[in-house]
């Protein structure tokens, strides 16, 4: 995995209640991913503001965990060695509250890749079947019922989850990217 952790889920939690941002961590780190891998400039202070559509938001403080949030998404969307991560919940949170986080953090994705790739994004057929059961995903609400088989079903579908981002961001960050350093 990346060097580049994310920040602790409750630390950054504690930041967006004093925020009263309205968002769980793991919704606004798929809002962010989704940002990123929708071609969304994430090199400046004003990342926030722009994946939260409030344009009067400050940028977060140095050192902070939204800070931290911003930096290791952009570096293991980036990194070479397939290192990115979803924040969710730790493990030892009940299966309800991993699950439904995870549902947030697929909407947040959503949400944070139709504001930056617009209508229209360049993606593959495989980047865009991948788009769309991630909208799938988003749309469900989740049963909780066997608890065994509902672990390995969430450490799945987060899988499934992760590489889809990996494979969105290919398509629109990272090709047309590799294609302008080629002409």
């Amino acid at each position: 995995m990346s060097s580049v952790t994310l920040p602790d889920y409750d630390v950054l939690a504690a930041e967006l209640r004093a925020l009263e941002s309205g968002l769980e961590p793991s919704e606004l780190h798929g809002s962010l991913c989704g940002w990123i891998a929708g071609g969304g400039r994430h090199d400046d202070a004003g990342w926030f503001a722009a994946v939260m559509s409030d344009p009067q938001l400050a940028p977060p403080e140095s050192g902070s965990a939204l800070e931290q949030l911003h930096v290791a998404s952009a570096l293991q969307l980036e990194s070479p060695d397939f290192g990115f991560e979803l924040l969710l919940p730790p493990d030892d949170r009940p299966m309800p509250e991993r699950g439904d986080a995870l549902i947030a953090w697929g909407r947040g994705f959503l949400g944070g890749f139709g504001l930056a790739a617009g209508r229209e994004p360049p993606l593959s057929e495989d980047a865009g079947e991948a788009l769309a059961d991630l909208a799938r995903l988003a749309a469900n609400d989740l049963s909780y019922e066997d608890t065994e088989g509902d672990e390995e079903a969430l450490a799945e579908i987060s899988e499934f989850v992760r590489v889809a981002v990996m494979l969105v961001h290919s398509d629109c960050v990272l090709g047309p990217r590799h294609r302008r350093r080629l002409n």
